[in-house]
């Protein structure tokens, strides 16, 4: 254990951010600024469509690099960082064997839809909430559990493989630490709480793997990471992941995190991140709370040995994703930055309405069967209209999942605490805070997922204290107060659920 007399001002804390579109290692002070950055980005591999895939070899690789880059960067050694922490896009899946480190498949990211019949014929009469109860999950390709399900049943030789017991299933967060911690010499085989809880196989209030789960899913209960705390010490680092002999002190995964490194501490306390897509949760306390209006119950936290912390969640599949969409596929912006300078010139959507259900539909709505549309189009419009009803998109999207969160918790948001790439949008946020009618708040440190793994592993080292110290650090660096009129504010939304409703029934 380090003591905390032994945290500041030379020693330091990482954190490796496994995220959707690239690799983040940041290196943080007790403050909790950032003392040094790196990043890489990984392709994007799109076999079908709706398939969505990742080289697993390449994040690794990619991992390696920046952790070594980002100690360059702050001019550091390893022996001048008190832990190390983890956080990672949660339900994208790899299966690997255990004695090569070698993937049997590309990983198969949160995004892909492949499984959309797996999921129909487990839900059976039952339907969508098979596992509901358990899991705090609907059916859906979503989670990981399908996807392990998929990859047992399409690729040769490995479902044989598997019942041998020489494969090894994980999401990101166990594919680095098996590799950061010795991969086939002696790599430890884990993932934590909140990563868990997103596979759709772990019990919500046992915190176990649920084993009547796995057996009508079909997957070896021999090829599943043992679940530890989000919070606690799981092993040295070794050579191979640049940090060698750093303890691994946290695990998160991304939308636990940030809420962690946004300290929602405590019941009723949310967040919204702006990435990929975008993750509203909720601190619901000690005990799991199940919802009525299509949203997620999810662990948000585990520190040692302590109850877990649960969260409502509502998910978005695509919302800064559509803004690489606007620049890749239509090529109508250099870089995605870009989209607010061509947003900002126009006055407003000329009533056109991008719906990006490019993998169906997410929270609350669950259509699977849905697909992106561009609603309201004229001759009046032209790029600046479809970039601001990109922007706006995201906005819409998170007010749906306030208002089905406020009517299962009871609780009224009074204020939405924000993090993510998005965020320095300001014509979005503005937007945000217009169409919810509440102040939106960004903290001085955005990025937030990687402050919230970097917490968990102070924490486990006694370099943090206690959550309190989060609370501390945590200070606001920019408010946006509502300017619309209720009147406006009731068009634009109708405009956008009548949108809403031509993406039906497209898949």
């Amino acid at each position: 254990m380090t003591d905390a007399t032994d945290s500041a001002p030379q020693r330091y804390i990482a954190a490796i951010d496994q995220g959707t579109t690239s690799t983040r290692a940041m290196i943080f002070d007790h403050a909790g600024q950032v003392v040094a950055s790196e990043q890489l980005e990984h392709r994007q591999i799109f076999p079908r469509a709706g398939w969505v895939e990742h080289d697993p070899i390449e994040i690794w690789r990619n991992t390696r690099r920046v952790a070594a880059a980002v100690l360059a960067a702050g001019e550091l050694k390893p022996h001048h960082l008190a832990a190390c922490g983890i956080t990672n896009q949660r339900e994208t899946t790899v299966v690997w064997d255990r004695s090569t480190g070698k993937p049997v498949y590309n990983a198969i990211v949160w995004q892909d839809t492949r499984t959309d019949r797996l999921c129909e014929e487990l839900g059976g009469d039952v339907g969508a909430d098979r596992y509901r109860e358990r899991t705090g999950l609907p059916l859906s390709t979503y989670f990981a559990g399908p996807k392990v399900r998929w990859i047992l049943d399409n690729v040769d030789g490995v479902r044989e493989r598997a019942e041998r017991g020489d494969l090894c299933f994980g999401t990101m967060d166990s594919w680095l630490t098996w590799n950061m911690t010795g991969g086939p010499d002696g790599g430890v085989h884990v993932t934590d709480v909140t990563n868990a809880s997103r596979t759709m196989l772990m019990d919500l209030r046992t915190l176990d793997w649920d084993l009547q789960i796995c057996e009508e899913l079909g997957i070896p209960v021999s090829m599943l990471p043992a679940i530890v705390s989000s919070s606690g010490v799981i092993a040295a680092l070794r050579t191979g992941g640049s940090f060698p002999d750093v303890p691994l002190g946290g695990i998160l995964g991304d939308q636990q995190a940030a809420t962690f490194g946004q300290a929602c501490l405590e019941p009723g306390e949310a967040k919204n991140t702006y990435g990929t897509g975008n993750f509203l949760l909720m601190n619901t306390g000690t005990e799991p709370v199940f919802s009525e209006h299509g949203l997620l119950t999810t662990v948000c936290y585990r520190l040692g040995d302590e109850p877990a912390r649960y969260a409502l969640e509502g998910s978005i599949a695509v919302t800064g994703s559509l803004v690489q969409w606007l620049r890749d596929n239509l090529g109508l912006i250099p870089t995605a930055a870009d989209v607010e300078d061509l947003a900002a010139r126009a006055e407003d959507n000329g009533g056109v309405y991008f719906v990006p259900a490019f993998s169906g539909l997410f929270a609350p709505r669950w259509r699977p069967d849905a697909r992106g549309v561009i609603v309201g189009l004229t001759r009046y419009a032209d790029k600046r209209h479809l970039a601001r009803a990109v922007l706006e998109a995201s906005a819409y999207q998170t007010r749906e999942v306030i208002e089905a969160m406020q009517a299962d918790s009871g609780v009224a948001l009074t204020t939405l605490k924000v993090d993510g790439g998005m965020v320095v949008n300001e014509l979005l946020m503005q937007f945000q805070s217009d169409i919810l009618d509440v102040p939106v708040v960004r903290p001085v440190v955005n990025e937030t997922t990687a402050l919230g793994a970097a917490y968990a592993a102070g924490l486990a080292v006694g370099y943090w204290d206690s959550p309190e110290d989060i609370r501390r650090n945590w200070a606001e660096g920019q408010r946006w107060s509502p300017a619309m009129g209720q009147d406006e504010r009731d068009t634009l939304y109708d405009g956008w659920n009548r949108a809403v409703t031509h993406s039906f029934d497209l898949a």
